[in-house]
């Protein structure tokens, strides 16, 4: 793991063991700034910054940074009361990609932190299958149904359960690509 992705990761787990992730308002773009920032802050020039520059991926544009403030007021006020909802607006937020990167280990702790508010369940993301997930989620613009199922099976009510919240972050990371040093424990 490069050094930066590790540096993040620990400020990922330091965002939880300090009960500092209690203090971020969930469900809105501020709060997913606040989270982006605490896993990024002094390891980039970008930490907690909405973009300004237009990124793709895989061939897929994500929104134009012309629009984005726009774009991201209308998600922040999209329903989260079922788990439906909450799976619509955690879409709609990965397609607007506020962040230059790490937008998905940001929008993956910003959904958990939803998902346990209104209905307190968070996703055991240890269980799910990254080509799976990343499959699904290159879908969900189209339809979320594919998403939704995935993530319906692996959800748990043990919301608090320090192993399941770090092993899910750690699964995070390595859907991103990041592989965990032999010598990391």
């Amino acid at each position: 793991m490069k050094n930066i992705d590790k540096r993040s990761l620990e400020n990922a787990f330091r965002l939880f063991d300090s009960g500092d992730i209690t203090k971020i308002e969930i469900g809105s773009t501020k709060g997913l700034q606040e989270i982006h920032l605490s896993l990024f802050d002094n390891l980039s020039d970008f930490a907690g910054k909405i973009r300004t520059l237009n990124i793709s991926k895989g061939g897929f544009r994500f929104a134009t940074a012309l629009y984005l403030n726009e774009i991201l007021a209308k998600v922040e006020l999209m329903p989260e009361t079922t788990f439906e909802e909450i799976v619509a607006k955690y879409v709609e937020m990965n397609i607007a990609h506020p962040f230059m990167e790490g937008n998905g280990r940001t929008m993956r702790i910003w959904l958990d932190m939803i998902l346990k508010k209104q209905l307190q369940r968070l996703v055991n993301w240890q269980y799910i299958d990254k080509t799976l997930y990343l499959q699904a989620m290159e879908r969900s613009p189209i339809n979320d149904l594919e998403l939704r199922t995935l993530l319906l099976a692996n959800l748990t009510d043990d919301v608090d359960n320090r192993e399941v919240i770090f092993k899910g972050i750690e699964q995070s990371y390595y859907y991103e690509g990041y592989e965990k040093d032999s010598d990391d424990n």
